[in-house]
């Protein structure tokens, strides 16, 4: 099996497991990662944090960055054909269906200044013990997380914790993985 093929798998896998659990249960157990995130050094000190905005099959995001971002910067991406660009939160009612996946992005101007950038939250399909992770295979992220010396924070599921994935080198590995 080569190394795609193991990644579908893995994709495959954890899609199956995440159909087991409805939206409130998957909202439930995203409460528990975000109270984890907020007594983590690395958050209470960062100021400027790229997230994302969720999807329903995500650890979700949305009431964490509601939460917080009056007293944070927090940015979000956006996607424009094949990349990433970051836009600023500015509140719900600054939020438009994106043109990829059906979600909400801010609008108005790109925010270019990724040496700015504290902290990335970052959502995947898969994680490991080795802080790697397995994406959607875009390599949306992946262009984007080698760019920057931020810390880098993966977020997941129990079930989306695995002891090996595989990775490749132009794999972005996460500082931590918080689950």
């Amino acid at each position: 099996m080569d190394i795609k093929e193991e990644k579908n798998k893995y994709r495959k896998q954890v899609k199956e497991a995440k159909q087991k659990y409805s939206l409130i249960e998957k909202k439930e157990l995203s409460e528990l990662i975000w109270e984890k995130v907020e007594k983590e050094n690395w958050f209470i000190n960062s100021k400027t944090i790229l997230a994302y905005w969720s999807m329903e099959d995500e650890v979700h995001t949305h009431d964490f960055i509601l939460k917080w971002y009056k007293e944070k910067t927090f940015l979000l991406p956006c996607v424009e054909g094949d990349i990433l660009k970051l836009r600023l939160f500015e509140g719900i009612e600054s939020m438009k269906e994106g043109e990829a996946f059906s979600i909400l992005e801010p609008v108005g101007k790109e925010f270019v200044d990724y040496e700015s950038i504290d902290l990335m939250i970052i959502p995947g399909i898969a994680f490991d013990k080795e802080n790697n992770r397995l994406g959607r295979g875009k390599g949306f992220y992946d262009r984007l997380l080698s760019v920057s010396n931020s810390i880098k924070v993966g977020v997941c599921f129990e079930f989306q914790f695995f002891e090996k994935i595989p990775a490749e080198e132009f794999d972005v590995k996460m500082n931590y993985i918080v689950k």
